[in-house]
């Protein structure tokens, strides 16, 4: 991942925020992720994780950081340790973090070799009483490969058995689901990236063009920028609409159909969302259309309703209620068989089986306590769909939204959403 300069000040400002969280004379380890193997001798690009970049702006692999807020020397309170280079590891690996660069980059004052990190581990663990360990606690998560902070975490507890662990992840859920002014500007830039690569598709899409040329369009655009994209890319043209995270991206676009385009850049590894469908021959038949308002009416009411205080239960079901009605009008759904459903099996995931929105951040489904309301600085997509299957098609619109304190503020408010601006464009 490259990543463009960032204040150090965001990251100086994270820690302190986590240092008012913990327990009195609390000791925190965060780690790196590894270099994931691929085949044979060789290692995929590092992405960092997300708490550690959170933390310090570090993008390198092998590096921890240390925080022992109450230890009675300054020196042990605050240290980052990254990997020593050399000479033969410069010309294999090219450029390592000197002990600068990686102080100007975290803020960190400290900044010590890995080798070093055992010694200084030991004695702080000897003076302090609660340690902060880390783990991959996201609902979603399917974790079958054993990580660097796993085995960290393994070898700690066996060694020192008989401390007081704590979970450093749900701290970092609170912090890390409310955006700073610096990690707003920062998702703004990959919004704005993203929004240059939409009105580059505008131009290009018709007949006959292939999804993977469409593909390609967005990478010249985000790379030549700086960035790359946020997830692999949905470009789901004709029946594939229909798939919801269909990522083959081979199909020929044809004449009359849809593309359902979900994607997005990420700049520095704060990520953008965003989805669109677009008709590939530049016009939008009279049913297409008429899907296309119900799920945009959706959208703006969903995105509405994005304010401090929702819980999101309540965002989805109020939504899902507005979909009802929508697909009532549409006729995909009768009002008789309406009134018969089953309310734990509502008919309407036929056609609207998803969520309706998740956190955006330094992931793109970003960690947050989504049991507790939102509040102001909490970054959302909102990203209704109507999928049909026996008429071939389906529709889904997608913006990241910041939840501001008087309300919601679209991020992806200057990249056009509406059927006909995006006919006209298309011309």
């Amino acid at each position: 991942m490259r990543v463009t300069s960032i204040s150090s000040a965001l990251f100086t400002g994270n820690r302190e925020r986590l240092r008012a969280m913990l327990r009195p004379n609390s000791v925190v380890v965060a780690n790196s992720n590894d270099l994931l193997p691929n085949n044979a001798d060789a290692l995929n690009v590092l992405h960092q994780n997300s708490d550690l970049f959170y933390l310090t702006g570090v993008n390198q692999e092998q590096s921890m950081l240390l925080l022992y807020p109450d230890s009675q020397e300054e020196r042990f309170r605050e240290i980052l340790f990254i990997r020593e280079s050399s000479e033969l590891l410069t010309t294999w690996e090219g450029h390592k973090l000197t002990k600068e660069k990686a102080k100007a980059i975290s803020g960190v004052a400290r900044v010590e070799w890995l080798t070093d990190f055992p010694g200084i581990f030991h004695r702080v663990m000897c003076e302090c009483d609660h340690v902060y360990l880390n783990s991959n606690e996201h609902k979603r998560a399917v974790v079958e490969v054993e990580t660097r902070e796993s085995r960290f975490v393994q070898q700690t507890l066996e060694k020192y058995p008989l401390h007081s662990y704590q979970r450093l992840a749900r701290l970092m859920h609170q912090l890390r689901v409310v955006k700073s002014d610096l990690e707003i500007g920062q998702i703004r830039q990959s919004c704005d990236l993203t929004g240059k690569g939409f009105r580059r598709l505008l131009k290009f899409v018709k007949p006959g063009v292939n999804e993977t040329e469409i593909e390609a369009e967005l990478a010249h655009e985000f790379i030549r920028a700086g960035g790359q994209f946020a997830y692999p890319p949905i470009i789901a043209s004709g029946p594939n609409n229909n798939v919801l995270h269909y990522n083959e991206n081979d199909q020929p676009c044809a004449a009359g159909g849809l593309v359902l385009l979900d994607v997005a850049a990420c700049q520095s590894y704060y990520n953008s969302d965003l989805t669109r469908t677009i008709p590939i021959s530049g016009k939008y038949t009279q049913r297409q259309k008429q899907v296309y308002n119900a799920v945009l009416r959706v959208f703006r009411a969903g995105t509405a309703m994005l304010k401090p205080g929702k819980f999101i239960k309540d965002w989805q079901r109020d939504a899902e209620e507005l979909m009802q009605e929508e697909l009532l009008k549409l006729g995909l759904l009768k009002s008789s068989e309406v009134k018969k459903q089953d309310p734990a099996s509502p008919l309407l995931k036929r056609y609207f089986m998803h969520g309706l929105g998740h956190p955006i951040g330094l992931d793109v489904h970003d960690v947050g306590l989504t049991t507790q309301p939102m509040q102001a600085g909490w970054v959302m997509t909102c990203e209704p769909g109507i999928y049909i299957k026996e008429e071939g098609f389906g529709i889904r619109l997608e913006n990241t939204i910041l939840v501001g304190p008087d309300g919601p503020i679209d991020l992806m408010a200057d990249i056009p959403i509406e059927a006909g601006e995006i006919e006209a464009l298309m011309k």
